[in-house]
């Protein structure tokens, strides 16, 4: 039996250090962190996914010093936000840098509103840098462009920065960081800038540990992926994705136009005292699946899930593998099926994602590994935004930039359930994306007006 991908990755990685050369000094990446590395090595344009944070502040909060200081010290205390990812002797690896956080301050172009100007700026984000980075941009009103953005999300308010106010960016790259540390990263921010912390608060032995820290929950969870990507696992998601096979169509070349590269649309809909069930959340995808690609296939749908191996730090950057639900959308499926069908994933969900897809091409799949949709579940009770100082900044959203799978759903839990679909327009058009959305709201109980 072949080693798993992720043994032959251990072993790669262990030989780099018995070189006995300077690539010792390099980290391992996980499976999650892999997967990112995979997709932006596929991607045309080499782009990295990026998580960004947007906060409007009263103009005149940002010290800009002050705050860079701050970032340089979460760089200095968390390796993986100083550490570059790049391909040594055919391992993917991070490298760690100096822990320095550039701040751009944004020029906004005639009739350009702050958004326009950080979403123009986050698009030209080069994938050979910082993996933490800071924008500022003074608020105001735009024009035309900025009116563009209200009509790519026209079910969606456009909650712009005023002209008193300025906007700052918190952006990450993906492989950095997911959904769930983004919370930390705003409370530690935030601390470090209220006690005026910089990357030289952190002595050299207090780096060392956080070094080995890291270093050690990755080898952990490396090694706890190798043991669950055992004959049996794969076998069950060999057959699980047997049918699976992506129906989205490749992405188009962009026309030039002032057009943003994504849409998007949102509802409001009343929550039970729990929360709207994760199955549940798994079939309104499915029906959105079934109104985008026709009824009868069975289309891949990815969410984020996993935890952290037993013993392990809880160090930024050792973060949830993607797994893949194989959306049928023929035949009706009754919740408790989807219920079971997902307790009995989840058995199953450390398999880090490139096995999954190995096995299911192996159980006779077409598969490429491409996902048609996207689902990420947040609450919205675990999020607080960014204080700087004394004073709390309002977390802003802006839309309209790029989205890597044709279309991706976020629902943020907690007294409504805020659900949001955004679609990446080289793939589909409005019309039918806004009826894959309406379609997504209706699988869900309870109607409820849009906002």
């Amino acid at each position: 039996m072949l080693p798993s991908i992720t043994g032959q990755y251990l072993a790669r990685y262990q030989r780099l250090g018995d070189a006995g050369d300077p690539a010792a000094a390099l980290l391992p990446v996980t499976g999650a962190q892999r997967r990112f590395l995979l997709v932006r090595a596929l991607d045309p344009a080499g782009r990295a996914d990026i998580v960004p944070m947007f906060f409007a502040f009263p103009r005149g909060t940002v010290d800009p010093a002050r705050l860079r200081a701050a970032a340089g010290h979460l760089a200095a205390r968390h390796p993986v936000l100083r550490s570059q990812p790049c391909v040594v002797r055919g391992t993917p690896v991070l490298r760690p840098q100096p822990a320095e956080v550039p701040l751009e301050h944004v020029a906004r172009a005639p009739g350009e509103s702050a958004e326009d100007a950080l979403r123009r700026t986050l698009a030209d984000w080069a994938a050979q840098g910082p993996p933490l980075r800071l924008f500022l941009a003074a608020g105001g009103a735009g024009g035309a462009a900025h009116e563009g953005a209200r009509d790519a999300s026209r079910n969606a308010p456009h909650d712009a920065t005023r002209a008193d106010e300025e906007l700052l960016a918190v952006v990450l790259d993906h492989t950095a960081c997911d959904g769930q540390s983004l919370a930390r990263i705003v409370e530690e921010l935030g601390a470090a800038y209220r006690d005026r912390l910089g990357p030289d608060d952190l002595s050299p032995a207090e780096a060392a540990a956080e070094l080995a820290a890291y270093r050690d929950a990755v080898l952990r969870q490396l090694d706890a992926e190798d043991r669950a990507a055992s004959p049996r696992a794969l076998a069950y998601w060999g057959d699980r994705l047997r049918t699976a096979h992506e129906q989205a169509p490749l992405p188009r070349k962009r026309s030039i136009s002032d057009e943003l590269p994504s849409g998007a649309a949102e509802s409001r809909i009343p929550s039970p005292a729990g929360g709207v069930p994760f199955p549940a959340l798994l079939d309104a995808c499915r029906a959105a699946a079934g109104a985008l690609f026709g009824t009868g296939p069975v289309s891949p749908i990815g969410y984020p899930w996993g935890g952290r191996p037993a013993g392990a730090e809880p160090v930024l950057g050792c973060f949830l593998n993607t797994v893949v639900f194989p959306a049928d959308t023929g035949a009706a499926t009754a919740p408790e099926i989807t219920a079971t069908d997902w307790w009995d994933d989840l058995d199953r969900a450390d398999t880090p994602f490139d096995e999954v897809v190995r096995a299911a091409r192996a159980g006779g799949s077409a598969w490429s590994g491409r996902l048609d949709g996207l689902l990420t579940v947040d609450d919205s009770r675990h999020r607080t935004p960014l204080a700087l100082g004394a004073t709390p900044g309002r977390e802003v959203h802006i839309g309209g930039r790029q989205v890597r799978a044709p279309f991706a759903v976020s629902a943020t839990q907690g007294p409504e359930l805020h659900l949001r679909m955004v679609w990446d327009r080289t793939v589909l058009d409005d019309a039918a994306a806004e009826d894959a959305f309406a379609a997504l709201r209706g699988a869900l109980p309870a109607e409820a007006p849009a906002h």
